[in-house]
Order: C-alpha cells, then structure tokens, then sequence
C-alpha cells in the first residue's frame, strides 16, 4: 500500500510539474512568440539533419548492396565466357589471333 501511494503521489508532483512549464510556456508565447517560433525552427533544423544522416546511411548500405549484386553478376557471367577444359588457354589465345588477310 505504502509504494501504491508513493507512486501516486509521484505522478502527481509530476503532473504539477508538467502543468507549471506549460502555463510558463503560455505566458512566454504570449508576451514573446519569437521565442517559440524559433525553437520551433530549431526542432525541425535538427528534425531534418537527423533524416538527412539517415537517408545517407540508407544510401550508403544501397550501394553496398548493389555492387554486392554486380560483383555476383559478374562472378556467374565469367564462367560462361570462359572455355573450361584442357585445352581452354589454347582456345582463349586462339580466338585473340587475327584472322589473315587476304592478298587479291
């Protein structure tokens, strides 16, 4: 029963509390609303920093991805290209050589 109370009583200190701070903040918007107007500003400033950081960490882990997805395109494609076999360094080479050009 002791701790129901303290805990009750807490909570009404701190709703005291909260109300004292927004009839001061009344008070303040009423006789300077330049003031609340520019911590507002300041709040959505920081707001937008903090999504700005977020989107470039997105960003960042989009690219990662996407060149892990190229380097794996790149990966599976190379087997196909190549020959594979005994011979495979031969028929590479060969299909470097020019053909000969023909004399009329």
């Amino acid at each position: 029963l002791g701790v129901d109370q303290c805990i009750q009583k807490f909570l009404d200190v701190a709703r005291q509390t909260e109300c004292f701070f927004l009839q001061k903040r009344l008070h303040l918007s009423v006789q300077k609303p330049e003031l609340v107007i520019k911590e507002d500003v300041s709040e959505l400033k920081n707001e937008l920093q903090r999504k700005e950081a977020l989107i470039q960490k997105h960003l960042g882990k989009l690219r990662h991805w996407q060149q892990v997805l190229e380097d794996m395109n790149v990966q599976h494609k190379k087997p196909a290209e190549m020959p594979q076999g005994p011979l495979a360094y031969l028929e590479q080479a060969s299909a470097n050589i020019p053909a000969p050009m023909k004399q009329t």
